[in-house]
């Protein structure tokens, strides 16, 4: 079984993805997992390429110094070639009305000129992710669970109409990670995109600054604390990113503190340690390009490997080959 993940750099990776999704990937990953940069997904809109690169860079440090082993991982435009002769295989396979119904463009579609046509097409590119390298699970929200019904769709209709090429791919949900919450914003989650960066605790954040953004939170206008994330979010927020680091339950966390304060203190001392190996792995390997490049080249070449007979299957059944 393998199963497929992916993570976008659409900005600095920030303290719920690690949390939420990195650090489980890492210590959860199966042999044949595999976890990719989808730098490619993050050109649906308007976007910086000198940025765009330099934080696909940066991600697959984050990534390495998470844990995750480096034969697991690539990012997604070493593989452009591939990926763009399957996704247009399966653009040939694939009608305009499956496209132009998934939920996601008719979101960020409606009521905006110049919408880029790759905002329509990009989840056709996302089965081509998902068929080359032959994924059985994809772990995904309920977002994006559409997208993979998608790719089910066109490995079924490819396979019956040419000869088999393609594993169906299932849609499962992962597993609970930590949920957490936007520091100066608890009814927002923390997210890498946003463009207030004060409630956002980055996963490379000198500590001095992750201290001065937690000691910052929004909290409440009580003067104990305690778990209640109905009524408090904000300090609910604290305690449970407390309990991701410590593995402690929240409301336990809370009696052991009598003020705000105090709780800030430990919860910043927490996600600084916590961090502190990614960021000064991550650090050393942005500091050694020739390091960097040699992972993410073999990353590129085995994902290549991987996925080269089912490319050239496909272009011969279909009759390009």
């Amino acid at each position: 079984m393998t199963r497929l993940s992916g993570i976008t750099p659409s900005g600095h990776v920030q303290l719920g993805n690690y949390l939420g999704a990195l650090r489980r990937w890492a210590v959860e990953g199966g042999e044949q997992d595999l976890y990719f940069i989808s730098d490619l997904h993050a050109m649906t809109t308007t976007h910086n390429p000198g940025k765009l690169r330099a934080l696909a860079g940066e991600q697959l440090a984050v990534l390495i110094a998470t844990g995750i082993p480096e034969e697991r991982m690539f990012v997604q435009s070493d593989l452009a070639r591939e990926l763009g002769a399957l996704t247009w295989v399966l653009e040939c396979t694939a009608s305009y009305g499956e496209a132009a119904r998934m939920i996601q463009f008719k979101e960020k579609a409606e009521g905006r000129s110049g919408v880029r046509l790759s905002l329509l097409t990009y989840p056709v590119l996302m089965a081509a992710d998902i068929l080359l390298q032959g994924a059985s699970e994809v772990p995904v929200g309920e977002d994006q669970r559409q997208h993979v019904e998608l790719a089910r769709a066109l490995a079924r209709r490819f396979n019956g109409t040419y000869g088999e090429v393609f594993t169906m791919p299932e849609a499962v949900l992962p597993k609970v990670g930590a949920r957490v919450r936007d520091l100066a914003d608890p009814t927002r989650k923390m997210s890498k995109s946003t463009q207030d960066k004060a409630g956002v605790v980055f996963v490379l954040d000198e500590p001095d600054l992750v201290r001065r953004k937690i000691m910052r939170a929004v909290t409440d206008a009580g003067r104990t604390p305690a778990y209640e994330p109905g009524t408090r979010p904000g300090l609910a927020n604290l305690l449970d990113i407390l309990a991701a680091c410590t593995g402690r339950a929240p409301a336990d966390l809370a009696e052991e503190h009598s003020s705000y304060g105090a709780l800030k203190e430990t919860v910043a001392d927490a996600v600084i340690e916590v961090l502190r190996p990614v960021r000064e792995g991550a650090a050393a390997l942005l500091a050694d390009a020739a390091e960097l490049d040699r992972v993410r080249k073999a990353g590129a070449a085995r994902a290549s490997a991987r996925g080269e007979h089912r490319l050239q299957s496909a272009l011969r059944l279909i009759g390009a080959g």
